[in-house]
């Protein structure tokens, strides 16, 4: 096998398991690590990635790839540890969950499954391997609504509005517990509005979507007046790879975001449809949410970020602005 020999004359640094690998963020990690020159395994059930995003590192020496669901721990501990014997693991990077938050708030299970089992798991698989080292995607909707307040990684209380905040949040507690057990070390990055391509959800790839359709309207769920940070994917990964580095925490919680008070989604209307059919009507809601579960209006307090001397390179409206460019040109290519 390639992969063993190159391991064999030095050449990659460490094995790295990622979960939920052919997702928006996944694929775009995976890169990155194998780029630094590490191997890379990855996880994935298919369910919401698909192999198409891991198209430029499928074949790569330094990527193996696992299909298996998380929420399956005798599967996903059998296929990790087969492949752990032959490259230790030495650490994960946890991002497979849910996505699809509207879809939790009908059904609890999904979440309950897709995004706290796969936790739970995850650790469980760590604590038999001995891999000590976690880093979480975790989400914004663990605080719920905080109005116009400033949130930082202290505020609370915390009271998710959707099973999807609900099942992240259980999952940190997990994940607080085992750095207590067994962990070396914890990574919780609390994301944003995460943005760019490959899109495979949000708001972005869904009014290009309408649009293309109908490019003669858009309908908006909410009155348009929902504000929030956006935070490109390239600045995320870079973000967290920086928190990784620096930070000195047994269990390091951090908010990523962007330093501004975000972007409206009337403003991101009207922007998507300048790009995509100029002559559209916008049709809005009446509600101030787009959906059950949905914080109208949030902003991160991002001091605790700023003291290991990192912020982004784009704001919130840049990102938005790439990545409307980004997602046109990568819906014309899937024509």
């Amino acid at each position: 096998m390639r992969l063993k020999t190159l391991q064999n004359l030095g050449i990659f640094r460490m094995s790295i398991l990622i979960t939920g690998v052919a997702g928006f963020i996944g694929c775009n990690l995976a890169k990155r690590l194998m780029n630094e020159g590490h191997i890379v395994v990855g996880v994935d059930n298919l369910s919401r990635g698909t192999l198409r995003n891991l198209s430029e590192v499928k074949n790569a020496a330094n990527f193996h790839f696992i299909e298996t669901d998380c929420a399956d721990r005798p599967r996903f501990l059998a296929e990790t540890a087969t492949f752990h014997e032959r490259f230790p693991i030495t650490e994960v990077w946890h991002l497979a969950a849910n996505s699809d938050i509207p879809a939790g708030v009908s059904d609890a299970t999904v979440d309950l499954k897709d995004t706290f089992m796969t936790t739970f798991n995850v650790l469980e698989v760590m604590k038999a391997l001995d891999i000590k080292v976690l880093a979480f995607a975790s989400s914004s909707a663990v605080y719920g609504d905080h109005g116009d307040r400033s949130i930082s990684e202290v505020s609370g209380p915390l009271l998710p509005l959707s099973n999807y905040g609900a099942m992240k949040l259980a999952s940190e507690a997990s994940i607080s517990a085992a750095a207590e057990s067994f962990l070396n070390k914890a990574f919780i990055y609390r994301f944003p509005n995460v943005i760019g391509v490959p899109a495979t959800h949000g708001v972005l790839l869904d009014f290009v979507n309408k649009l293309k359709a109908n490019p003669s309207r858009l309908d908006v769920l909410g009155d348009g007046t929902q504000q929030k940070a956006y935070l490109h994917v390239d600045d995320l990964i870079e973000g967290m790879l920086e928190i990784q580095s620096n930070a000195s925490e047994k269990l390091a919680v951090y908010n990523l975001g962007a330093e501004d008070e975000g972007v409206s989604v009337r403003n991101i209307a009207e922007a998507v449809v300048a790009s995509v059919s100029p002559n559209a009507d916008i049709v809005y809601g009446v509600e101030k949410r787009g959906w059950v579960g949905d914080v109208p209006k949030f902003q991160y307090c991002l001091d605790k970020l700023k003291k290991l001397g990192w912020t982004p390179k784009l704001d919130s409206k840049a990102a938005i602005k790439r990545a409307i460019a980004d997602i046109v040109e990568q819906e014309i290519t899937l024509k």
